[in-house]
């Protein structure tokens, strides 16, 4: 199995994304996590999707299986994966919250099984301070937190103590309620403010600069208007000075743009990721990982980042 060069004790990652060297030159930024460091390139590092429940809105119950799920996240790392994100608890709109014990018991041995046999860093998709602990136990390194380390009080408590990297995402409402009726007067702007307040909030707390990393939450608590608006101008929160992931991996908007709800959406999320790896976007949270490789590799070669084109 192919090792991430990410461990703290060796170099930091210059290619996160498995982007071949020639095409990779270093940008501004970083992102520190708890004994591993990323490195951002030119390219947006790729952040695998590993989810180990019954009920995701794109691949509930197929990685169910903890073997199952090791598979596909060694797969994932194998193909570029970056990142390698495992969630125990879906946040599809109108889900069901999972008690923390079945959340644990669904994620540690599969977060196990991962640092075992790669060190790509492991992401721990969750809400709740107990279950974000029994995965950094395990060997996680970041926390990605959908509520922005607000669901739980003691989710902040984790994250200084155990000096993981963060991610706190934007969300308006809860799973249960974001999409009955998400209002914004400017989705763009008013995320912006809340993003920049919960990173003062976050450094007032103790959590250093170069742990944090933010999230404007596509899906959660917006119209399909407002995730387009989010994507077309994603750029505007690079100036908050924090990596910026953007999740949009076949969300439910893609197939109100196509005008099927039930077509394929891997192509078209592969078009969105082209668009944001233009925009500078530090990391993309997907379910597809080798095709976005090729794809970032592909217009990276003819010019389509900086306008430098690879010589063969």
């Amino acid at each position: 199995m192919r090792k991430s060069s990410t461990d703290a004790n060796t170099a930091p990652n210059s290619n996160p994304g498995g982007i071949p060297d020639p095409l990779v030159r270093r940008i501004a930024g970083r992102w520190e996590l708890r004994t591993q460091t990323i490195v951002f390139s030119r390219l947006p590092t790729i952040m695998g999707i590993v989810n180990v429940t019954p009920d995701s809105f794109s691949d509930g119950g197929q990685f169910a299986d903890a073997g199952a799920a090791i598979e596909h996240a060694l797969r994932l790392a194998e193909q570029g994966a970056g990142i390698l994100d495992v969630g125990g608890e879906s946040t599809r709109p109108y889900s069901t919250p999972v008690e923390p014990d079945q959340e644990i018991s669904r994620i540690v041995p599969v977060v196990t099984g991962i640092v075992n046999q790669t060190n790509t860093p492991v992401s721990i998709d969750t809400s709740k301070a107990i279950v974000a602990q029994a995965a950094l136990d395990a060997g996680a390194q970041i926390i990605n937190d959908v509520t922005g380390l607000q669901g739980d009080p003691g989710m902040l408590g984790v994250a200084l103590k155990s000096g993981a990297g963060i991610c706190a995402m934007h969300m308006q409402g809860t799973p249960q309620t974001m999409q009955d009726r998400p209002d914004y007067e400017n989705v763009v702007r008013e995320i912006h403010t809340y993003l920049a307040q919960r990173k003062l909030r976050l450094l007032e707390a103790g959590i250093r600069l170069e742990k944090i990393c933010l999230d404007p939450g596509i899906g959660f608590g917006k119209s399909h208007q407002h995730n387009i608006q989010l994507l077309a101008d994603c750029d505007q929160y690079l100036d908050l000075e924090c990596p910026i992931l953007i999740g949009h991996s076949r969300k439910g908007f893609i197939g109100k743009i196509l005008g099927d709800k039930d077509a394929d959406r891997d192509a078209a999320t592969l078009a969105i990721t082209l668009r944001l790896a233009q925009q500078g976007i530090q990391i993309v949270r997907v379910h597809q990982v080798g095709e976005t490789v090729k794809a970032l590799q592909v217009l990276a070669a003819v010019g389509g980042i900086d306008g430098q084109v690879m010589r063969l």
